[in-house]
């Protein structure tokens, strides 16, 4: 990474408050850079950290202690309209696509909706627009009219997309976006991802469980373990140069079909 990275967090702490007073710690001064339009994985397992990371950055939960900071600015406490536009430029596309749309709203009217609602164009203009999003992730335009129990859950989650790009973006954050999915619709979603990076530039965090999915889609991975970020590796050398022994864990787990009846879940896993 060159220059002033478009995101930094610094020492990010998230503690959740427990009856009788305990806490428990999701994020423990959590620490990383994000360049300009570059694709940074997070991964680990389930109750490592990883939303709540995502919903950190996105101010869907406020940090404990600790810094975040968008292109030079401290943006951890912002409040308000500050608040409102900056999740215009932090996009964040979620796991359940069903659970994101307005089930009253058309597909076309739910696309629209940011950019109106921001006013980045008029309600006529829009109109146009959604049509051209719905193209761009490859749906037909009759979806414009279709509503979301109309829709696969592949089909909803590319007009979530749509949706998230529509209103340009600095940064998408995608939090385990292909997991709910077939793995060929999986396939055809990271493909729209991977075009969609190229060709608009948007810095993006692709956060899963999967670390072979993680791979493909990223520069840099970050191995995220109990709520600490334990390794920050390049996804191209990752199986020569991994150090840590969870992330050795982690790639130990990337089994093949034909070995996955024959192999146990590593030791460090299996602790957790």
């Amino acid at each position: 990474m060159s220059g002033q990275p478009i995101l930094e967090l610094r020492n990010v702490t998230k503690q959740f408050e427990l009856s009788g007073g305990d806490r428990l710690t999701a994020l423990d001064a959590v620490s990383l850079k994000l360049g300009a339009g570059e694709c940074l994985g997070i991964v680990g397992q389930s109750g490592s950290g990883k939303s709540t990371l995502a919903k950190c950055i996105t101010h869907l939960e406020r940090v404990t202690s600790g810094r975040i900071i968008y292109q030079g600015e401290d943006i951890t406490d912002l409040k308000g309209e500050a608040l409102r536009q900056n999740r215009r430029r932090i996009q964040m596309v979620f796991q359940d696509p069903f659970a994101v749309f307005n089930p009253r709203m058309t597909i076309g009217a739910f696309i629209r909706e940011p950019l109106i609602n921001y006013k980045v164009m008029k309600r006529r203009e829009a109109v146009q627009e959604s049509e051209r999003l719905l193209e761009l992730v490859g749906l037909p335009l009759t979806f414009a009219a279709k509503y979301a129990h109309e829709l696969s859950g592949g089909e909803l989650q590319r007009a979530a997309i749509a949706r998230v790009i529509g209103i340009k973006p600095d940064i998408v954050i995608y939090d385990e976006a292909t997991s709910a999915l077939d793995v060929s619709i999986q396939q055809q979603i990271l493909e729209l991802f991977a075009r969609l990076q190229k060709e608009n530039g948007i810095s993006s965090l692709f956060i899963s469980h999967d670390l072979a999915v993680v791979q493909r889609v990223s520069g840099m991975i970050a191995v995220m373990h109990r709520g600490s970020i334990v390794e920050i590796i390049s996804s191209r050398h990752l199986l020569a140069e991994a150090q840590n022994p969870y992330t050795k864990a982690l790639l130990a787990s990337v089994l093949s079909v034909k070995d996955a009846k024959k192999q146990r879940l590593p030791a460090v896993l299996q602790a957790e």
